[in-house]
């Protein structure tokens, strides 16, 4: 399963982010998670609750949401450019990397404004990314959360949609084995991500990255489109 992923990059880091919204110019990110992966084995990860700025505090849906608080965030928090500098030290070092998330826009959106202030933004440009819901979508009727993928594929006996952010990065882990166990295609989705049919992309476009529109109506591969 996924051998062109493997034997294509030297090292596939995996994350997601929990944040207290969902504009990445504004909101903050609260818990950085990823799982580094080399040929299909864990090789390391991190799991970083980040503290907020002084008088902000997360919101209520969102501890609803996550169970995170705000005295987890002081109690176990670690400041911005800690996590960065975490989060950078997964990706350096390897000479072809690849940067997977479920709903990677999203992600790599809030990723992006994160690591700005440090200077650390050049990190990006040397992974390919993959966007897991993508592929799912290609996959499976709506709807198209995590948690209905983990369940249409058969993986809660593995893995589980916490809202927490390294689970649910193993989970995405876990899920990209399933879809390409099914179709090994995924190589076909790198730096292609879909984009809802009737309002567009949402975010900041990336600029390595091909947007296409994906219809709810799954005829063909969106990799097949123009």
């Amino acid at each position: 399963m996924m051998e062109a992923i493997w034997n294509n990059f030297d090292r596939v880091v995996v994350f997601d982010t929990e944040t207290t919204g969902i504009e990445f110019g504004k909101d903050r990110i609260i818990e950085l998670g990823a799982v580094s992966l080399e040929k299909g084995v864990e090789t390391d990860c991190m799991d970083l609750f980040i503290r907020l700025p002084e008088g902000q505090t997360i919101p209520p849906f969102i501890t609803e949401l996550t169970g995170i608080t705000d005295a987890q965030l002081l109690l176990e928090g670690v400041d911005q450019k800690e996590a960065a500098e975490a989060f950078c030290r997964l990706l350096e070092g390897a000479e072809r990397p690849l940067l997977v998330a479920y709903n990677a826009q999203f992600d790599l959106n809030f990723l992006y404004w994160f690591l700005r202030p440090y200077g650390r933004v050049e990190v990006l440009r040397a992974p390919r990314f993959l966007d897991a819901l993508t592929v799912y979508r290609d996959r499976r009727d709506y709807p198209h959360k995590l948690c209905n993928a983990i369940k249409a594929y058969g993986l809660g006996d593995r893995v589980v949609n916490s809202h927490r952010a390294v689970d649910d990065a193993r989970a995405t882990v876990a899920l990209l084995e399933a879809m390409a166990a099914e179709r090994d295609d995924l190589e076909r989705y790198l730096d292609l991500f879909g984009t809802h049919p009737k309002y567009g992309m949402s975010g900041q476009k990336i600029s390595s990255v091909t947007y296409r529109p994906q219809s709810y109506q799954r005829t063909v591969p969106l990799y097949e489109l123009t």
